[in-house]
């Protein structure tokens, strides 16, 4: 058993090292994940890239761990109902678990909270708190998830986005039999909302995307999307306008706004939404101010929500939907990382490496 882990660690914007941190000791009430797989995110690209808070100390990233149980506390155990060899999935937040809004099942919401996977600086003790190390540090108020262990580990670790598919657009959007889903944008999550929406029985989904995003519209189209339509270049469409004729005029029942940094697609939401509809907002703006027309929400009586990522139904109803294996969900994984090329991972999945179309980027710090 080695006294050190390695990880991989972002000092700057577009700079990873992979350091060494000592081995946690391990109590009655923590535990150590080995570290299977992790997804990169979208955030995490922008995270990289210095678009999100590009001050941020060292950290590690990570924030879609899923592993092997190696030690755990007999309190733990108890806690969590794990024992040592289950396959665990980490949920990004954790809460005190103690205080009124984690004991009435707001946790998301927990003002108590001090840590995070993937967010946490390696500063704060004992530092391995993202998933692109070999291993994770199961502090006493993580939130585990098991996962069949028999899945493939790079289908098994998208729970995460699949989990936002699952509560954006249904549990959040209240997508339904019959219902129409404009999704904007074609990413993990845009594709992932097409498999929830497909489950849920939606009538009509619509997704947007760039030239550049073909063979993710490809997907899109595979996994049940009945129109994809191109944004920019040559061949770009008016969104608002092509919704109205698919619907006849109705419009969209549910739009999500999935798009990182654009601002046009907010404006284009709003307007693509039928009267009475349900606007779901997920696409991060590195906090710049986008102008909003409130009159539209107003004269439409529209329902505007914000995503704060997923929940524990949400990665409940996601893993049930991996387990599965209703879907070919291998065709979303594109590329398998080991942890020294971290880096690339960010790059390929941020369609910064020419020839790579990157969907579902998963590192592997163990080398499975």
């Amino acid at each position: 058993m080695a006294d050190t882990v390695r990880a991989a660690v972002q000092v700057a914007p577009r700079k990873i090292e992979i350091q060494e941190f000592a081995r946690p000791v391990i109590g009655p009430d923590d535990g150590l994940l080995r570290v299977e797989a992790n997804g990169i995110c979208g955030s995490d690209v922008e995270w990289y890239r210095g678009h999100l808070n590009p001050d941020r100390p060292p950290t590690i990233p990570g924030h879609e761990p899923m592993g092997i149980v190696e030690e755990i506390g007999d309190a733990a155990a108890e806690r969590w109902g794990v024992q040592v060899g289950d396959r665990v999935a980490l949920e990004v937040i954790v809460p005190c678990r103690s205080c009124l809004d984690c004991l009435t099942g707001r946790y998301q919401a927990c003002r108590n909270r001090r840590y995070g996977h993937g967010v946490t600086p390696v500063s704060v003790a004992p530092a391995l708190w993202g998933g692109l190390a070999e291993h994770l540090y199961l502090t006493p108020g993580a939130v585990l998830h098991k996962i069949d262990k028999s899945l493939p580990a790079e289908l098994a670790v998208m729970f995460n986005p699949l989990g936002a598919g699952v509560r954006w657009a249904v549990h959040l959007g209240g997508v339904g039999f019959g219902d129409t889903l404009l999704v904007l944008g074609a990413g993990q999550r845009g594709l992932a909302s097409v498999i929830a929406a497909r489950a849920a029985g939606a009538g009509t989904i619509i997704v947007t995307g760039l030239e550049a995003d073909e063979h993710k519209l490809a997907l899109a189209r595979e996994f049940g999307a009945d129109h994809t339509l191109v944004v920019d270049g040559e061949n770009a469409v008016d969104v608002v306008e092509r919704v109205r004729e698919i619907t006849d005029g109705a419009l969209a029942d549910v739009v999500l706004e999935l798009t990182p940094m654009a601002h046009a697609p907010v404006g284009q939401a709003l307007a693509a939404a039928r009267h009475g509809g349900t606007v779901v907002l997920a696409g991060l703006k590195g906090n710049a101010e986008v102008p909003l027309r409130t009159d539209v929400i107003i004269n439409r009586a529209l329902t505007v929500r914000g995503a704060f990522g997923v929940d524990a139904r949400g990665y409940a109803e996601a893993i049930a939907i991996i387990e599965s294996r209703r879907f070919p969900l291998e065709k979303l994984h594109t590329h398998t990382f080991g942890l020294d090329d971290t880096a690339l991972a960010m790059e390929v999945l941020g369609g910064e490496v020419p020839g790579e179309q990157g969907v579902h980027v998963s590192v592997h710090p163990n080398g499975q």
